[in-house]
């Protein structure tokens, strides 16, 4: 008689501990690994209150929020009061009204109240909708209404930016308490701590729905299920090297996939402990730095924009139980990489991955990064590149738009566009998922993102890729940060500009003079550069991606340099 399956708890420890077992060994982890793929999986009480009810895991931290300089100052919270404090908070949310599938949204920074919070939804079988501290009222607006929000959990200092109530959404709750029609957050510290769900959790249902940074549109809305953030994150483990007992700080606001990725799912499937600090504290590259050196960080996460103020701050000595550093949401270019191999004798490894899915490649633990490449396809995950207009799949060298085959739907893949069924049909069309983003796949296997296939333009009759220019002009010393984007000439015609933030000491006119001199060297006629404008800062989403729309909608400013003649 044949044994029954592994229950879901069961499933997703053996399939997590394949990937822990074989670490640094890719090719064994490939050839090993295999999605789980439960019918029914609830993660928060499968597996997060799985790992609180072991006896010798329910002490060890699950959550340190770091409040100032002194270690006495920060909130430590362990697997199991984060497990009976979500359980409580979950009563008193179904006791006002919270049903499975409702959307609840969540305008909290890195506080108590925010793990407590998705942890409970996610127990009820509620639907997240995150949202960055920084929204605006527009925003705010915008996301209730697409969203269909039917539950807000907010902190109290920033409920003004809702304005007038609406009577659609039923539940308001204030950190702290705050009047009318605000519930007081306090209140749930009575409810019980035995927390009985309605019923099981189908891993299809919906879980979280994220609004991408829209950087060149609308920002889209995208729905993730049971499966599919929980469970796909498990790749997110694997790319940063994870192990059970690790300190795991990210950089990264609330509201933002990458939060999700790296601060909840990604560091708790692997028994690790988040570390947090809140969006002012995050900005301060002296504070990440004294983190690092503080906390006994292993493992730290950052976009290229923190990487970059941390080296123009001085990063000092390596961290002393800094194991593992990773890089996402941006190319990392080459100067960076070389500087933190200077300085920390460490590998920043670079990894890619969307708000649609999880982390898809990336160069993992052990790994040699090659610059301006984001690495392999991790365990479980393949990369098809293919033509974008004929969809044929492209040879090694060829640029290509990066896919995911749906024969065996991908685990990590999202299920669409909450509020586009048109353009979730368009992303799934002919068997795969498109991911927009165009790539190369160089000798040895390692791609190169190239950026959005929508960010490429026409230039005299010429296809240009933004990033391929701009990885040429970052390799320039007196250049910090650069962003190129098309704008129109005399003649009428698209033409490449870049707009350059200048390292410190450098001077516009020399850094112009070195900049062209290089762009003469490395690239053909046509692919030219043919302005640059010098800025203090560029313009960015707050989750750090540079807002092209912003700079292909401005007007030439007093830095601005047109190509000189030979």
């Amino acid at each position: 008689m044949n044994a029954p399956p592994p229950g879901p708890t069961a499933a997703f420890r053996a399939a997590r501990d394949t990937l822990l077992r074989h670490r640094t060994d890719p090719a064994a982890a490939h050839r090993e690994f295999r999605w789980p793929r439960p019918a029914r999986f609830n993660w928060a009480l499968d597996w997060f209150d799985a790992v609180a009810a072991d006896p010798a895991r329910r002490d060890r931290t699950a959550l340190r929020l770091v409040h100032g300089p002194r270690l006495a100052d920060d909130t430590t919270l362990t697997w199991a009061g984060l497990s009976r404090r979500s359980a409580r908070l979950a009563n008193r949310l179904r006791g006002l009204g919270v049903r499975r599938g409702d959307p609840v949204l969540l305008l909290l920074d890195n506080q108590e109240a925010l793990w407590e919070t998705m942890l409970a939804a996610v127990k009820l079988g509620a639907v997240l909708v995150p949202t960055y501290i920084t929204a605006t009222a527009a925003e705010l607006e915008d996301r209730v209404e697409r969203a269909g929000v039917r539950c807000v959990v907010a902190d109290a200092g920033l409920i003004d930016r809702l304005g007038q109530w609406r009577p659609d959404v039923p539940l308001a709750i204030a950190v702290p308490a705050a009047g009318p029609p605000w519930k007081p957050y306090e209140d749930h510290g009575t409810a019980s701590a035995d927390f009985r769900p309605d019923g099981p959790t189908d891993a299809r249902d919906p879980l979280l729905r994220y609004f991408t940074s829209g950087t060149t549109s609308r920002p889209k809305l995208v729905e993730h299920t049971h499966t599919s953030y929980p469970i796909g994150h498990l790749t997110g483990m694997y790319w940063n090297g994870l192990l059970p007992g690790d300190a795991h700080l990210n950089v990264s606001a609330p509201g933002w996939a990458k939060h999700a990725w790296s601060s909840f799912f990604t560091p708790w499937n692997a028994e690790a402990a988040v570390v947090a600090l809140d969006s002012a504290a995050s900005a301060r590259p002296e504070t990440v730095l004294d983190v690092l050196r503080t906390r006994a960080i292993t493992s730290f996460c950052a976009p290229p924009t923190v990487w970059r103020a941390l080296l123009a701050a001085g990063p000092g000595p390596r961290p002393p139980a800094l194991r593992e550093a990773v890089s996402a949401g941006e190319p990392l270019d080459a100067g960076l990489l070389h500087s933190f191999r200077r300085a920390w004798g460490i590998a920043v490894r670079e990894g890619y991955g969307q708000t649609e899915t999880t982390a898809r490649l990336g160069w993992t633990p052990g790994a040699d990064p090659v610059p301006d490449h984001v690495g392999h396809p991790l365990p479980g995950c393949d990369a098809l590149l293919t033509d974008p207009g004929t969809g044929r799949e492209v040879p090694d060298g060829t640029p290509g738009e990066l896919c995911l085959d749906l024969a065996e739907r991908p685990v990590g893949l999202m299920r669409g566009y909450a509020d586009d069924p048109a353009r979730t049909a368009g992303a799934f069309a002919d068997g795969r998922y498109r991911t927009g983003d165009l790539m190369v796949r160089s000798p040895g296997g390692p791609l190169r993102c190239l950026g959005r296939t929508d960010d490429r333009f026409n230039s005299s009759g010429h296809l240009l890729s933004p990033r391929e220019l701009e990885a040429v002009v970052l390799r320039c010393p007196a250049v910090r940060e650069a962003a190129v984007v098309p704008v129109p000439d005399p003649a009428g015609r698209q033409v490449p500009k870049a707009y350059i933030v200048l390292a410190p000491g450098a001077s516009p006119g020399a850094a112009a003079d070195a900049v062209f001199a290089l762009l003469r060297a490395e690239l053909p006629e046509e692919k030219r550069i043919r302005a640059l404008e010098f800025r203090a800062s560029l313009p960015r989403t707050p989750s750090g991606k540079v807002r092209r729309a912003a700079l292909r909608n401005a007007a030439p400013g007093p830095g601005h340099r047109p190509r000189p003649d030979r």
